[in-house]
């Protein structure tokens, strides 16, 4: 039983330092042209001929300006966003140059397509996953909450209402095809139905495919059309959507199992600054990593695969594992799509938690995944995918699991428990995961751990959330192990806060940290420092967010290396014709994998 004891943090790798992505530029780049992303930069230098979709922030109080700017173009406004002081249209690369020289033009992003991060296979029929096991292997009993009165969003191809769902299913609304309007919900893909189903399916269409959280709400929100594809400016409309009718729809979480490249450092990204204003606004977003985590061409890992908006700091990112079909976690491993920090950029450690997310069997609509996998069908109303996208989907589960404990737990006097928080619990409670060599996985592949929602719901229960910042707010003791098909296991107790690792009872106290309008990964002072070893490497000291602390044993290449802005980053193995790749155009063709890296013209062994 742990009670009480020192904060401590334990620092024990760190590497070079950062730098903002908008601070090294070409010596013939502009001072407009370093508005834009990288994926918008290139079609302006590239001279492109084809018209740019963009994400246009202006900068306060300057949205009126550019939208007559744009009409003067005769650019069409398709989309506007308030939240951001943004609006999405199309650009030639002159306009976007012309643009980017305004000074009421605060950054121009593109309105970059997005897709779901589901992996189906069409050369294999899969045995059909116990998913009867799932709740246990999460650490639940039939005596652990279910998600009672928590509210999913679930922001994706759609969901296809069923007898799973019956009398939970909220809302629906449409941002493909009916501009964000109520509607009769349906699914024209199967992707978000699959989600819906790992999330809070009741097990009436098959008892042996029920959800972590089976008695939560769902409300779909369409952004992903029949092929599973969709645009940004979608995407960020439906969460602008999920704040400002939080109250509405009982609104608790947004599962977010889709993405695209990271073009841009996270505080420019207009994607992940509609996520981190979900999470302001007291939702807690779940996100997936992305399935870049190995070259689709020869099968060797690769790092810094993270896609947007897996990079916001404050979303819970999940990457995905193997359950192998069992309940005990002895067998469990990572499964090698499953995207690995750092994030592009800004250097962060990601995914967050690791969940299970391969050869999961769950609900679907008969539409386009049912229709071109046949071999994947588990019946008539149900198919197996793999992916980070349900992986999120499990831990959206996990997070209505840990709210409603929370809840039975405090009046309804007390505070929710803020993102921030849940992150940490969730994080505080993982199961470290090893190889089958009985290595740990490192800290960018697996976060914290795997996620262990019994734990999580132990500790959720403990915390009396009205205790003051800065007070001791666990109420009772609690055992930082968790008994699962038999097996006692060790929680983390460790949370990746950013750049930094963070060790001890940091989750027990009232943090400044946890509060709702923190950024997870801003700088913290956590308690008294413990230095161990004799690797410590700070950097220049300029500031606290240019230090970066990997964790342990994290290999790149053949020996310890560090992170920089973004550019010119080339992973794998070494060849002449490899040293030109940009680090701007991240996608599962263009990364180069392997095990040396190329820095610049420099190879690193």
């Amino acid at each position: 039983m742990i009670r009480n004891c020192r904060f401590t943090v334990l620092i024990l790798l760190a590497v070079l330092t950062v730098t903002s992505p908008r601070s090294v530029f070409a010596a013939n780049e502009t001072a407009g042209q370093r508005k834009l992303d990288r994926a918008l930069l290139t079609a302006v230098q590239t001279k492109s001929a084809k018209p740019q979709p963009v994400i246009i922030r202006a900068k306060a109080g300057q949205l009126g300006a550019v939208r007559n700017w744009l009409k003067a173009q005769g650019a069409v406004v398709e989309s506007e966003h308030p939240a951001l002081n943004a609006l999405s249209t199309k650009l030639s690369s002159d306009q976007l140059s012309q643009l980017a020289d305004l000074v009421e033009t605060d950054t121009l992003s593109l309105n970059a397509p997005v897709t779901g991060f589901a992996a189906p296979s069409k050369t294999t029929t899969p045995t059909p996953p116990a998913l009867t096991v799932l709740r246990s292997t999460l650490g639940l009993t039939s005596a652990s909450p279910t998600g009672k009165g928590i509210g999913i969003a679930i922001i994706d191809t759609g969901v296809e209402p069923s007898a799973d769902l019956q009398g939970r299913f909220t809302a629906f609304y449409d941002f493909v095809n009916n501009g964000g309007k109520f509607t009769s919900a349906y699914d024209d893909n199967g992707h978000g139905t699959h989600l819906a189903g790992l999330i809070a399916g009741s097990g009436a269409l098959g008892s042996a495919y029920t959800g972590v959280a089976p008695d939560a709400r769902i409300i779909g929100l369409k952004v992903l059309n029949a092929q599973g594809a969709g645009k940004t400016s979608d995407v960020i409309n439906a969460i602008s959507f999920a704040i400002a009718n939080k109250a509405l729809l009982g609104i608790d979480v947004i599962n977010l199992s889709l993405g695209h490249p990271i073009y841009e450092a996270a505080a420019t990204d207009p994607l992940v600054q509609a996520v981190e204003a979900a999470s302001r606004a007291g939702i807690i977003v779940v996100t997936a990593a992305g399935n870049v985590g190995v070259s689709p061409v020869t099968g060797l890992p690769g790092y810094a695969g993270i896609t947007s908006p897996g990079n916001s700091p404050s979303a819970i990112t999940a990457g995905a594992f193997d359950h192998k079909g069992t309940a005990g976690r002895g067998d469990d491993r990572l499964s090698p799509y499953s995207s690995a920090g750092p994030t592009w950029y800004d250097g962060l450690v990601k995914p967050d938690i690791v969940a299970p997310g391969h050869r999961l069997g769950s609900d679907v609509s008969h539409a386009t995944l049912y229709n071109s996998y046949p071999t994947l069908r588990l019946d008539t109303n149900h198919m197996v995918l793999s992916g980070t996208s349900m992986a999120a989907a499990v831990t959206s589960g996990a997070v209505a699991v840990v709210l409603e404990a929370s809840r039975a737990a405090n009046d309804s006097a007390r505070p929710a428990l803020t993102a921030n928080a849940v992150k940490a619990l969730l994080q505080f409670t993982a199961l470290r995961m090893h190889d089958d060599l009985g290595a740990d996985y490192d800290a960018l592949r697996q976060g914290a751990g795997a996620l262990n929602v019994g734990g999580a719901v132990d500790l959720a229960k403990a915390i009396d959330t009205s205790v003051p910042v800065g007070g001791w707010w666990l109420a009772s003791g609690v055992n930082t192990f968790t008994t699962i098909d038999g097996q006692s296991l060790a929680w983390s107790q460790n949370i990746v806060w950013g750049t930094n690792i963070v060790w001890g009872t940091t989750v027990f106290a009232n943090q400044p940290a946890w509060a709702q309008n923190i950024v997870w990964g801003t700088n913290i002072v956590w308690g008294t420092m413990a230095m161990e070893g004799d690797n410590i490497v700070w950097g220049t000291m300029a500031k606290e967010g240019d230090n970066i602390v990997w964790g342990t044993n994290i290999v790149w290449g053949t020996g310890l290396i560090g992170f920089t802005n973004g550019m010119n980053i080339v992973w794998g193995t070494v060849g002449p014709d490899q040293l030109s790749t940009a680090w701007g155009t991240l996608s599962a063709a263009n990364i180069v994998w392997g095990t040396n890296l190329v820095w610049g013209a420099t190879v690193l062994q």
